[in-house]
């Protein structure tokens, strides 16, 4: 038998959703009513910029200066985002090129009424290019280097 599964072969149960421990967690915050779009959802546009926040904290580090975003190679809304909802940004460096860094990053909300459940609300892959004071590429510096 299939774990989650009911022996009278109905559909198998899913575990409820757990906050990973494999990635940095690099932001939380709590969307306001001044974030909600028309139909009274969190605005897409103010997760994105969440997002793009929160996916600079790991090649901020690692870059050890000016970043700028170049890429978003793809953005995935999974559930709609509500206020209230405590929004937890997960990141993981998925690549490190000579002047580039490419992040994966993955949001959770925990959603804290009638009772606590957390849900995959949107995942995004994003590439930040090191810049210099000019805006020029510069190379990313490796482990060990000044």
């Amino acid at each position: 038998m299939m774990p989650n599964s009911d022996p009278t072969g109905a559909a198998p149960t899913e575990a409820p959703l757990q906050l990973p421990t494999d990635k940095e967690l690099v932001l939380r915050v709590i969307p306001m009513p001044a974030d909600v779009n028309g139909n009274g959802d969190i605005f897409g546009g103010w997760v994105m910029a969440q997002v793009d926040l929160a996916g600079a904290v790991l090649p901020g580090r690692l870059a050890q200066g000016r970043l700028a975003t170049v890429a978003v190679k793809e953005f995935v809304f999974k559930q709609p985002v509500r206020v209230g909802d405590l929004l937890s940004f997960y990141a993981e460096i998925v690549r490190i090129g000579r002047t580039s860094i490419t992040v994966d990053v993955e949001v959770y909300a925990q959603r804290l009424r009638p009772t606590e459940q957390v849900v995959k609300v949107t995942e995004a892959t994003l590439t930040y290019v090191a810049t210099d004071a000019n805006g020029n590429p510069r190379p990313v510096p490796r482990p060990g280097e000044a």
